[in-house]
């Protein structure tokens, strides 16, 4: 695999397992070390990820509640002084109510926002102000979803919700916020993005009967399409890349 990200440092959030771990292996692999932040342990998924990869490239963990301002704080200081810098942020860790608008209660909408565009939020922040500001480079990347394009692609009226408004809701906004972040900090060397995915296969999903019948691409999406469109944005390849959305879908949100 192509060492394009020797020598950088990233953190990636809700890396423990699924689609945040593919994207954490996948960054290590192309020779970025990788802190995997996650609200249950990570030291399995560190484990497996060291193993796989050049025994130079790094590999840590820490357990953070995306939506507690100080310890996002603590979390990027502590890698910042840890690895020397922080070059590549993956803003993933995410939570889905599948509960329909007739359904849907304050505590699921509260969660999906806080937890969605709320910790998405407060780690940019703190990695922007004052470390990717300070060095002149960074690379930040939001995963969003379709749902925050389409307003809910499997919202059908009978039932087959498959995400809720407020998860909707919370990925349109991380949409309109990275496209924010990337006019105020492109003049600093910043980079910012989203990927959005469209239905991964991942055990989230598992149990979720997703018809494939709006794919151009006849078959549910993997970890690793997403992962290699985040090392993609993460590259130098991407570096005239910015306020953009990449949609990882097979076909599903095409205008």
């Amino acid at each position: 695999m192509i060492k394009d990200l020797e020598g950088r440092v990233s953190l990636v959030t809700g890396a423990a397992r699924g689609i945040g771990r593919a994207i954490a292996q996948t960054l290590a692999e192309r020779g970025s070390h990788v802190m995997l932040v996650d609200v249950i342990d990570g030291a399995e998924a560190v484990e497996e990820i060291s193993a796989a990869v050049d025994g130079t490239v790094r590999i840590a963990s820490s357990i953070v509640d995306v939506r507690d301002r100080a310890q996002v704080r603590a979390c990027v200081n502590a890698v910042v002084e840890e690895f020397g810098s922080l070059d590549i942020l993956v803003n993933n860790a995410g939570t889905c109510g599948r509960i329909d608008l007739e359904s849907m209660d304050d505590e699921t909408w509260e969660r999906d926002i806080a937890t969605n565009l709320r910790g998405t939020f407060l780690f940019t922040q703190a990695a922007i102000y004052p470390f990717m500001k300070q060095q002149g480079f960074g690379r930040i990347i939001n995963i969003s979803s379709i749902s925050g394009i389409m307003g809910g692609p499997f919202a059908t009226g009978d039932g087959a919700s498959r995400s809720g408004p407020a998860y909707a809701a919370s990925k349109g906004g991380i949409i309109a916020f990275t496209k924010w972040v990337a006019k105020e900090v492109g003049v600093y060397g910043i980079t910012s993005n989203t990927v959005a995915p469209g239905p991964i296969a991942t055990p989230m999903t598992e149990n979720m009967n997703y018809s494939l019948d709006t794919h151009a691409i006849k078959r549910m999406g993997t970890s690793e399409d997403i992962a290699t469109a985040v090392a993609f944005l993460a590259s130098p390849h991407s570096g005239f890349v910015t306020g953009d959305t990449l949609k990882v879908d097979g076909g599903t949100a095409i205008g």
